[in-house]
């Protein structure tokens, strides 16, 4: 039981591994059903092969071949275009053979058994960088177009009819892509202006491409011109001429973030430039009429001091010489002005004045 368990356990790990492996690769199997070998159709056929899948690192290539009658040679480019397998990269000679690509750019293979290369056993492959996120399934409304299809790109019999009919009932629009098959070495595809492909002028090109399979992307509206640049090619019908008519009709992609919604902050709030009236700017309402202080008018006086109480200084009446007693003056009548306070000078001698003469009137009865 415990052994079932195990082998249980060690599968589902198995399982676990390989589709962690599928998400993060691509293995292809060089030539499909035809497997690696001499290919019956010559050179194009694994050229027309590696133009219908993309291949990025991290893939892996099978190749399927009898261990006794072929091998596979990775090669420099020099020596895949001459079939020299004197000096190869890496080979290997037991089939089935798995080689993982783990470098972008060109990689080329061949069979060093003698003659196979130059049968077409041979493969040459474009590597692009692993991406760092899935890329978005292509839009179904563009489109790659295999020229020439099974036939390739090549001198036809029929000559330049072959891509005329070819190119007649298709339409080409930006965002296309056209993929040029061809045995390298033998042939090239060169994009040229309209009087060059007229006249098969190929002494100056818009761009050249030497490696199969060449997968050119149309970018711009118009007429293209397409040719080999190998003596007599032109002239034997190997050129193509297309009619870009517009751009592709895929979907629009959602709105992206590049104009963001205006930000709340986009309208200044107002500023303080023009300060709201201070509460001190404008001084508060003055008193232009002040009330009287209290203490401005002195309080009117309780009791008046004006007139002093009556004076003692009349002195009492001496006695006559007849033994009677007779006022020396009359009292005070009641009309009497009171005289001014005792405490002032001006009354001290007024006071003194009557006892003066008193005085003067006694020593002159004596």
């Amino acid at each position: 039981m415990a052994t079932n368990l195990n082998k249980l356990v060690l599968a589902t790990m198995v399982v676990a591994a390989l589709l962690q492996g599928s998400w993060a690769q691509t293995t292809h199997l060089v030539g499909d059903a035809l497997g690696w070998t001499i290919p019956p159709g010559g050179p194009i056929a694994y050229s027309t092969w590696a133009s219908k899948n993309t291949f990025t690192v991290g893939d892996v290539l099978v190749f399927n071949f009898a261990s006794s009658s072929h091998d596979v040679a990775e090669v420099a480019k020099a020596a895949f275009d001459a079939c020299n397998s004197t000096n190869p990269i890496s080979i290997s000679t037991t089939g089935p053979t798995n080689i993982t690509l783990t470098t972008a750019g060109e990689h080329h293979f061949i069979c060093t058994f003698p003659g196979h290369c130059t049968a077409g056993q041979k493969l040459a492959i474009n590597v692009t960088a692993a991406a760092t996120s899935p890329s978005p399934p292509p839009s179904s409304s563009v489109k790659t177009y295999v020229v020439g299809e099974s036939l390739g790109w090549n001198v036809l019999p029929n000559g330049t009819e072959a891509y005329k009919a070819w190119a007649a009932d298709k339409t080409f629009l930006i965002g296309d892509t056209l993929v040029f098959n061809f045995v390298n070495g033998s042939h090239n595809v060169a994009e040229v202006t309209k009087a060059a492909y007229s006249a098969c002028n190929t002494t100056t090109t818009i761009s050249l491409t030497t490696t199969s399979p060449a997968r050119i992307t149309l970018t711009t509206v118009g007429e293209h011109f397409f040719t080999c640049t190998f003596p007599s090619h032109c002239t034997l019908g190997q050129q193509l001429a297309i009619n870009v008519t517009g751009t592709t009709t895929a979907p629009s992609p959602p709105p992206t973030t590049a104009a963001p919604a205006p930000s709340p902050t986009a309208t200044p709030p107002p500023t303080t430039a023009t300060p709201a009236p201070s509460p001190t700017a404008t001084p508060p309402p003055t008193t232009a009429a002040p009330t009287p202080s209290p203490a401005a008018t002195p309080p009117p006086a309780s009791t008046p001091t004006a007139t002093p109480p009556p004076s003692t200084a009349t002195p009492p009446p001496s006695p006559s010489p007849s033994g009677n007693t007779t006022p020396s003056t009359p009292p005070p009548s009641e009309t009497t002005t009171a005289p001014p306070p005792p405490n002032s000078a001006t009354s001290l001698a007024s006071a003194a004045l009557p006892v003066a003469l008193l005085s003067i009137a006694v020593a002159l009865l004596h």
